[in-house]
């Protein structure tokens, strides 16, 4: 269906940060499949799980009990601090609608309100959709769903002026991603921490894109020194492989009962398998310690280029900001020219590849953008 635009370019294969086309021509991926490949392409490990895993067993229904999903979930649950229980999904706007409806099983009758801030985004199904901060795409599917309300990005007053005996959680991004890569600082967040308590509230954050690794810390929020409720993720966390996930502390995650919530394939074990593999991956490597180093030096080398005048972001989750020109046909010339980035706003580009790209790469690609540019 008529979802995207054409295609521009076919790709057929990739090897970390390295990607080909049906007509053998290479790429450097610094987009990473939308922040999704943070390992790489076919990376060996990874893929490796995933051939045993399909030899073994792929599925098997949340009837039953299998090995991966246990050890992942313990996994992230460490990551994040302990405490907590995790509901698998198969992507992150799965992942976000389960924390909507723990909130709201959480908060009971007639508590069941969302606020978020404009510029989110938050998935792409009807519920996740209008909690998405985006008015424009909710106007072709009107009726939206009820209990969502948006508030001014990093303003802490306009939250609490959208907070009433109806609203039962705030859904926030540490950094908005596909909103243009947009910052706030570590008072707001505390201050978001502060409200949510004192009004008996559930903080849930949105770490879809910002999760495992992609900031410079494991999860985004751990940069502001808040901790939340309720924590969504995907993305990186399969490496490729469609698998989501919602963790929230144990006393409300206790909320759910068995048959509130369900999905089909969520823990299935060819998905949980490869994330298994990809967390161990990321720790071994110190993922977060890398993407910091190397987002350090991907936005020294962006902010030498004479068009771009600002660069944002945390770890490798960038955005450089061009003075005046229109992103997304600057993306289609890096693309041409055996780049992948994209125009996350019309005059900024977005920067997320691999956690594990190395400095020449990074060099490489700065080239290939300095011609472009010029």
């Amino acid at each position: 269906m008529s979802t995207y635009p054409p295609a521009s370019v076919t790709f057929v294969r990739g090897e970390g940060t390295q990607l080909w086309d049906d007509e053998d021509k290479r790429y450097l991926d610094f987009l990473g499949g939308l922040a999704v490949v943070a390992l790489g392409h076919a990376h060996p490990v990874v893929a490796d799980a995933i051939c045993e895993q399909a030899r073994t067993l792929v599925h098997v229904s949340n009837l039953f009990g299998t090995v991966p999903g246990r050890q992942v979930a313990a996994a992230l649950d460490r990551l994040l601090g302990g405490g907590g229980q995790v509901f698998f999904s198969n992507s992150g706007a799965e992942a976000n609608e389960a924390a909507i409806k723990l909130a709201r099983r959480w908060g009971g009758y007639g508590k069941f309100g969302v606020v978020s801030a404009y510029g989110s985004f938050h998935g792409r199904t009807l519920a996740t959709l209008h909690a998405t901060g985006q008015p424009e795409k909710h106007e072709a599917f009107q009726p939206m769903p009820e209990g969502f309300r948006h508030v001014a990005w990093a303003d802490l007053d306009a939250l609490e002026g959208a907070i009433d005996p109806t609203v039962a959680a705030v859904l926030l991004e540490p950094v908005q991603g596909e909103g243009g890569v947009n910052m706030a600082d570590a008072a707001y967040f505390q201050g978001v921490r502060r409200l949510c308590d004192e009004r008996g509230l559930l903080l849930m954050f949105d770490e879809v894109q910002t999760g495992l690794g992609r900031t410079g810390r494991w999860f985004g929020h751990q940069h502001y020194g808040v901790q939340p409720d309720v924590v969504t993720m995907a993305k990186a966390l399969g490496n490729g492989m469609p698998i989501g996930a919602c963790w929230a502390r144990a006393e409300v995650a206790a909320a759910f009962s068995p048959g509130d919530h369900a999905t089909t394939y969520g823990v299935q074990p060819l998905a949980t398998a490869a994330a298994r593999a990809v967390l161990a991956v990321m720790e071994a490597e110190d993922a977060p310690g890398r993407a910091t180093r190397a987002g350090a030096k991907l936005t020294e080398g962006l902010l030498a280029l004479d068009a771009v005048t600002s660069v944002r972001g945390l770890g490798l989750l960038l955005a450089a900001e061009l003075d005046g020109r229109d992103a997304r046909a600057v993306a289609a010339d890096a693309l041409a020219a055996g780049l992948v980035v994209n125009g996350v706003t019309p005059t900024a580009l977005r920067f997320a590849p691999p956690l594990l790209v190395s400095d020449d790469e990074i060099d490489e690609a700065l080239t290939i953008l300095e011609g472009v540019l010029s």
